[in-house]
C-alpha cells in the first residue's frame, strides 16, 4: 500500500475534495481493472472519455479520483482531485508510485518516423553483447534483461513504462532503450521519465490521421528534445532536413550523424552488398551484417550512442559488427530456386522509397522486381497513392494488396492507393485483396534470381481485419510458397 499523498508530487493540482493522506493500493485509468483501494485515473481519449467511468470506478472500490472536472455526484469518503491535465498526472503518479525508476538507470529516446526500432533493439543488442545488463522498451517487444514480454504499443502508456522501469531496476539493468512515438511524447507518456540521452532518425510522412499537419507532428517530436536535462545527449541525424530543429531549444548536449554533411559522427558507405555493409565511420572501416543507407543511418546512430555512454570506440566498432537484424526489418531468404525474398516493414513513403532504393543499390538489374504492397486502414490516407506510385515506378511489377484494413473496406484503401500511379506504370500492377494470395501471386511470376519485397507488415504475426486480429506472418508464408514452387 502506498500514500496518496506521497504519490502527487509534481502533479499540478486545481482542486481537492477529500483527504489526500489516505493509503491505496494501485493506480488505474482503465475502470475495468479497478479494485479495492485504487485510484482512477480519468483520462480523456479519442474514442470515449474516462470521466464516464468514475461512477463505475467507484463501484469497483476506488477510493480516489484524478480527473479534469469534478462529476456532478460527489460521494463521501472518497478523494477527488482535479488537475489540469490528466495524462500528465498519470505520468506523474506512475513515476512517483514506482520510486521513479528512470532516475536509477541510463535510459536513451529514440524518435522520428523510421529506423526507432531498428536502433533501440539494435542498441540492446549490442550492450548485451558488451556483457551489460540492459532494457528495451520497443514496438517488437519489452525486454528486461532476458526476459521478454509482449509489446502493444510503440510507446506503452505511463503505467507499463514505469512498471517495466522499475522491473529493470530491481533486476539490476544499467541502460534502457525506447521507443518514443510521437503519440507517446503528445499524450504526455513520457513527461515523468528521466532521459540520458535522445537520439533523432528522420522525419516523413506519417501519422497525419493524429496530427493536423506536418508542422504539428515535427513540433511534438521536438517537445522530447525539448525537454532532455542538461545532463543528457541529444544526437540527431543532421542530413535530415529538421534534424538540427530538434535541437534548438534543448539543454542537453548536442551531437550529430550523417552520411552526407559534416558531423560528430560521420560515416560513408564503401560498399553496399546483399551480405552486408562496408562502412567507414570516423576514419575506422568497419563491416556489418545489415544492409542499405537507411541501416548505414542507424548503424551511425548505434555507435554515437555507444561512445557518449561510455563504451570505447575501437569497442563499439567490433560490437557493431556483430548485430544482427531485427525480425521484420529487411529480413530476406534465398529459395532453392534462387528467388530472393524481403519482409520489410516499410509503412511510410520514405521508409518504402528507402528499402527500394538499396534493393536498387544491391541487384545486377538482370532481374526483375516484384513488390507486394498495402495501406492500413483507420490511418493516414493521404499516404496512400504516394506509395503506391513509389512501388509503381521503382518496382518492376507491382502487386496492391491489403495490409491492416482494420475497421475499413480493404477495397476502398487499394482504390485509394491505385489513383498515385501514373499513366505509364499501369501496366506494371496489379490490385489482388488477399495478402497470402498476392504473395503467392508474385512468387508465381518470380523466376531465378527475381527478388520479391514484401512491405508494410514486417515483424507482425498477424492481420487485423473488422477488429479481429488473423495469424498471418509475411516472413512464414513466402518461406512456405517458395518451398512448395521449388517442390
Amino acid at each position: 500500500m502506498k500514500n496518496l499523498k506521497d504519490i502527487l508530487y509534481k502533479v499540478r493540482i486545481e482542486a481537492v475534495h477529500g483527504a489526500t493522506d489516505i493509503a491505496i493500493s494501485k493506480i488505474e485509468f482503465d475502470s475495468r481493472k479497478i479494485e479495492l483501494n485504487d485510484v482512477f485515473v480519468a483520462i480523456r481519449g479519442t474514442l470515449s472519455d474516462g470521466h464516464d467511468y468514475i461512477e463505475k470506478a467507484l463501484s469497483l472500490g476506488a477510493v480516489a479520483v484524478i480527473c479534469e472536472e469534478f462529476p456532478s455526484v460527489i460521494v463521501n469518503g472518497v478523494t477527488y482531485i482535479k488537475v489540469i491535465d490528466s495524462n500528465e498526472a498519470l505520468a506523474f503518479l506512475a513515476a512517483n508510485y514506482y520510486e521513479n525508476p528512470s532516475e536509477n538507470i541510463r535510459l536513451v529516446g529514440v524518435t522520428g518516423t523510421n529506423g526507432k526500432t531498428t536502433i533501440a533493439s539494435l542498441l540492446y543488442q549490442l550492450f548485451k553483447k558488451a556483457g551489460y545488463k540492459v532494457g528495451l522498451l520497443s514496438t517488437v517487444k519489452i525486454m528486461v534483461d532476458n526476459q521478454e514480454f509482449k509489446a502493444t504499443h510503440t510507446t506503452p502508456d505511463s503505467l507499463t513504462i514505469n512498471k517495466y522501469l522499475d522491473l529493470m531496476v530491481q533486476e539490476g539493468c544499467e541502460f534502457c532503450f525506447m521507443e518514443v512515438s510521437s503519440h507517446g511524447i503528445h499524450q504526455k507518456r513520457t513527461e515523468a521519465l528521466h532521459f540520458a540521452g535522445g537520439v533523432f532518425t528522420n522525419l516523413s510522412h506519417d501519422h497525419l490521421d493524429y496530427h493536423n499537419t506536418f508542422a504539428e507532428y515535427r513540433d511534438v517530436k521536438k517537445i522530447f528534445f525539448d525537454n532532455l536535462p542538461k545532463s543528457a545527449f541529444a544526437i540527431t541525424n543532421i542530413d535530415d532536413k529538421n534534424g538540427a530543429i530538434m535541437l534548438q531549444n534543448t539543454k542537453a548536449k548536442k551531437l550529430s550523424y550523417a552520411l552526407k554533411s559534416y558531423a560528430d559522427y560521420k560515416a560513408q558507405i564503401l560498399e553496399n552488398q546483399l551480405s552486408g555493409l562496408l562502412l567507414k565511420i570516423n576514419d575506422n572501416e568497419v563491416w556489418v551484417k545489415l544492409i542499405g543507407s537507411f541501416n548505414a543511418y542507424n548503424l551511425l546512430a548505434i555507435y554515437g550512442v555507444a561512445v557518449e555512454l561510455g563504451i570505447e570506440k575501437v569497442e563499439a566498432l567490433r560490437l557493431l559488427s556483430e548485430l544482427e537484424s531485427v525480425s521484420g526489418r529487411f529480413q530476406f531468404i534465398v529459395s532453392d530456386s534462387k528467388i530472393t525474398a524481403i519482409v520489410d516493414y516499410a509503412h511510410t513513403p520514405d521508409a518504402l522509397e528507402n528499402v527500394l532504393k538499396t534493393i536498387e543499390d544491391i541487384r545486377t538489374k538482370n532481374e526483375q522486381l516484384i513488390t507486394v504492397v498495402g495501406c492500413g486502414g483507420d490511418r493516414d490516407k493521404t499516404k496512400r497513392p504516394i506509395m503506391a506510385n513509389i512501388a509503381s515506378s521503382m518496382s518492376d511489377k507491382a502487386i496492391f494488396t491489403s495490409d491492416n484494413p482494420r475497421t475499413e473496406n480493404p477495397e476502398t484503401i487499394i482504390e485509394e492507393m491505385e489513383k498515385g500511379v501514373e499513366p505509364q506504370n499501369f501496366k506494371k500492377t496489379v490490385s489482388i485483396l488477399d495478402r497470402k494470395q498476392a504473395i503467392k501471386t508474385a512468387c508465381q511470376l518470380a523466376n531465378p534470381n527475381d527478388i520479391i519485397l514484401i512491405a508494410g507488415k514486417g515483424h507482425e504475426t498477424y492481420q487485423e481485419i473488422n477488429g479481429v486480429r488473423h495469424d498471418f506472418d509475411d516472413l512464414k508464408i513466402v518461406t512456405d510458397l517458395l518451398q512448395q514452387l521449388n517442390k
